[in-house]
C-alpha cells in the first residue's frame, strides 16, 4: 500500500506492506533511527512517537494508521539547529545516561507537557510510569521534564 502522512513538518509517501508497523517504516524505510526498538510488546516505550499530538507505541501502531495524520519524531523536534527545550533539559539534568530510552522519553515528555503545563513531580512521575530506564535515572528524568516546562511555559 501507498502510505501518506506527515513526518516531522514534512509530507512523506513510502509504499509499505499492509501489516508493517510504524516503527519500522520509520527505522527501516525511510532511515529515523532514533526511534528504538525495546520489547517490541508496546511496555518499554523505546520506540515512542508522537502522532497527532499524542505518544504511542510504534513497535505496536500499524503504519497505515499513520495516514493522513502527523507523526513527530526525536529527529524533528529540534528546530533550525536549536534543540528543544526537552532534549536541553536532559542534557543538562544528565537524564540520558546510556541514551537508549532517551528518545522516547524525551518525545512521551512532549505529549504530557503539550497538556500539562506546570506538572508536579507526581505528575510527571505518573505520565512516565510506562517508559522505562534501564540505567534508572528517573530522578534526572523528572527534573529534566520539571526544567522544560518552566522552559517551555514559565513558572
Amino acid at each position: 500500500m501507498d502510505l501518506r502522512f506527515k513526518l516531522n513538518g514534512r509530507e512523506q509517501s513510502v509504499s509499505i506492506a499492509q501489516d508493517r508497523r510504524l516503527l519500522w517504516v520509520l527505522r527501516g524505510e525511510l532511515g529515523l533511527v532514533g526511534c528504538k526498538y525495546g520489547c517490541g510488546e508496546g511496555y518499554c516505550g523505546a520506540c515512542t512517537v508522537i502522532v497527532d499530538g499524542a505518544a504511542v507505541r510504534a513497535c505496536q501502531f500499524p503504519a497505515r494508521e499513520a495516514a493522513g495524520r502527523e507523526v513527530l519524531t526525536i529527529e524533528g523536534l529540534a528546530k533550525d539547529g536549536k534543540l528543544h527545550p526537552l532534549q536541553q533539559a536532559f542534557m543538562e539534568h544528565d537524564a540520558l545516561q546510556c541514551g537508549f530510552c532517551t528518545p522516547g522519553m524525551i518525545l512521551a515528555a512532549y505529549s504530557f507537557l503539550l497538556n500539562n503545563h506546570k506538572p508536579d513531580r507526581k505528575a510527571i512521575i505518573a505520565a512516565m510510569e510506562g517508559n522505562l530506564c534501564r540505567c534508572g535515572s528517573y530522578v534526572r528524568i523528572v527534573a529534566a521534564i520539571q526544567a522544560a516546562a518552566r522552559r517551555m511555559y514559565g513558572g
